[in-house]
């Protein structure tokens, strides 16, 4: 599985190598999630998922009992 060439992170991390954050990428199916302090460990996953995760954090509801 490839590794996403361009990371995005929230803005809201500031700028800077020294702000800790979670960054995002896709590559082809696939959504990568990874820490700024370890980025050689990547979390992957689906986007119909990780759009589940983000409603469940919206939301407050657990992921199994998203509408």
């Amino acid at each position: 599985m490839a590794t996403p060439k361009n990371w995005l992170k929230s803005s809201f991390s500031g700028s800077g190598d020294g702000n800790n954050c979670v960054e995002l990428g896709a590559s082809g199916p696939h959504i990568h999630l990874r820490e700024s302090e370890d980025p050689a460990t990547e979390l992957i996953t689906a986007p119909e998922t990780f759009a589940g995760l983000l409603r469940a954090l919206r939301t407050g509801k657990p992921l199994g009992q998203q509408p």
